[in-house]
């Protein structure tokens, strides 16, 4: 039994009607799933420990006793890296080596000049001195989750790196823990869900309060984030994965199937959109979907995902698509063309850019360097991959001379009485010269 993928042509007249039914997502929780998620919040600010054990139980059919039962030392993440077959810890430590070198190169420096009248301005870099990562656990262990959240924290300077990674079960996963004895994680406790968010938001008596947390998780994970954005900050509310491959018609069709299999084997509400100006080579690729996807372990998520949320798109030429993908602002942008360089000047909007045939977006989430935290949703059009700046805080640095502070004090004082701030006016009155 073949699948068809939804056909656009942007020359259609109701083309733009289309598109934004194509691209609409709601990832606003349900009224059931927020009341739950502020219950749970709710019970671990008061409770603490306590509930954290309780909910730990309950949803992840564990036996803790307490959260000493909950919490794996340094010696347990190294021994899972101890006994990682070769072939998987030499895989995991050059990925590991790729992400943290490329992350180097993202490091801010403080910086300041001095005015001829002796005042000094500039900014000053600093790392945050806690983060919480959430490594989602259970049917889905990702340990290049680990190594994108935690190696730019780590390379930033971060004190503490806190690991929160659900356990259903008991069942750990050798993997993730070998991922963080390499990315620097300091702690690491097997708990999951709103109930983990809630204590790296608000800490308990064992697990310490954070000031930001960064990672993947499920709508309750998500909207535990947004719940508790404000009293820390959070990396964004990311939506399904996706990718969008702009294609000249003349890579192989199997080599861009499969490509888009590789975001919509991730759930079934992924979106994977191929664009090109050649319709017969849209028909290769469907043809090659088609006979690629009874070879695939996640055939049914993918079929379903291709179904509801994919889209292979006719236009005119290259500029259109260049038109077409700055519009999507996708998540992952595959330049799959011959000179993918002259077309990157007309792209404006994506979380990562993979150029020319052989760059497979895969290569992105495990090893390529750049961060795997991405966009998602159209966000791209405002927001950046994960990095090293998104652990480090920047504070302006302001020292006036006693001549720079008589001259500024004079403008500062009439722009605050022209605002009837008496006090911020004679503030900077006293420090003019006579």
């Amino acid at each position: 039994m073949s699948i068809s993928v939804q056909r656009l042509d942007a020359a259609q007249s109701d083309f733009d009607q289309q598109l934004s039914r194509l691209l609409a997502w709601e990832s606003v929780s349900d009224d059931k799933v927020n009341t739950i998620v502020n219950e749970v919040i709710g019970r671990v600010r008061t409770e603490g420990d306590a509930a954290l054990v309780e909910y730990t139980n309950r949803f992840d059919r564990t036996n803790a006793r307490s959260m000493q039962d909950l919490e794996l030392g340094q010696a347990r993440l190294q021994q899972a890296l101890d006994g990682l077959p070769a072939e998987q810890r030499a895989a995991l430590e050059k990925a590991a080596d790729r992400v943290r070198g490329y992350h180097e190169r993202q490091k801010g420096e403080s910086w300041q000049y001095t005015e001829a009248d002796g005042t000094m301005l500039g900014q000053q870099i600093t790392p945050m001195d806690r983060v919480g990562i959430y490594v989602p656990g259970g049917k889905a262990a990702y340990p290049s989750s680990v190594l994108m959240n935690a190696l730019p924290a780590h390379v930033a300077g971060v004190r503490e790196i806190i690991m929160v990674v659900p356990t259903p079960e008991g069942v750990l996963n050798e993997l993730v823990l070998a991922a963080a004895a390499l990315a620097g994680v300091d702690r690491v406790f097997t708990i999951g869900g709103a109930q983990a968010v809630a204590a790296l938001a608000y800490g308990t008596e064992t697990v310490p309060r954070v000031d930001k947390i960064v990672g993947p998780g499920n709508i309750f994970v998500a909207t535990a984030k947004r719940a508790v954005f404000g009293a820390v900050g959070i990396d964004m509310i990311a939506g399904p994965s996706e990718i969008l491959v702009v294609c000249d018609g003349k890579t192989d069709p199997d080599w861009v199937a499969m490509d888009l299999f590789s975001q919509a084997e991730h759930d079934e509400d992924a979106q994977s959109i191929l664009i090109c100006p050649d319709a017969d080579y849209l028909d290769q690729v469907e043809a090659s979907i088609n006979k690629l996807l009874p070879t695939m372990e996640r055939r049914e998520i993918i079929e379903i995902s291709l179904q509801n949320r994919a889209a292979l798109i006719k236009v005119a030429d290259m500029e259109q698509a260049a038109e077409l993908s700055n519009r999507i602002a996708p998540e992952h942008l595959e330049l799959s063309v011959e000179d993918p360089v002259a077309l990157l000047p007309q792209i404006r909007h994506a979380g990562a850019i993979f150029m020319g045939r052989y760059t497979a977006e895969a290569l992105g989430d495990y090893c390529a360097g750049p961060n795997h935290v991405l966009p998602t949703s159209g966000t791209a059009r405002f927001s950046s991959p994960l990095g090293v700046y998104d652990f480090q805080k920047r504070s302006s640095l302001i020292m006036f001379s006693a001549d720079g502070a008589s001259e500024m004090g004079k403008v500062a004082s009439v722009l605050a009485r022209g605002e009837s701030l008496t006090a911020h006016a004679r503030s900077a009155e006293y420090r003019i010269k006579n």
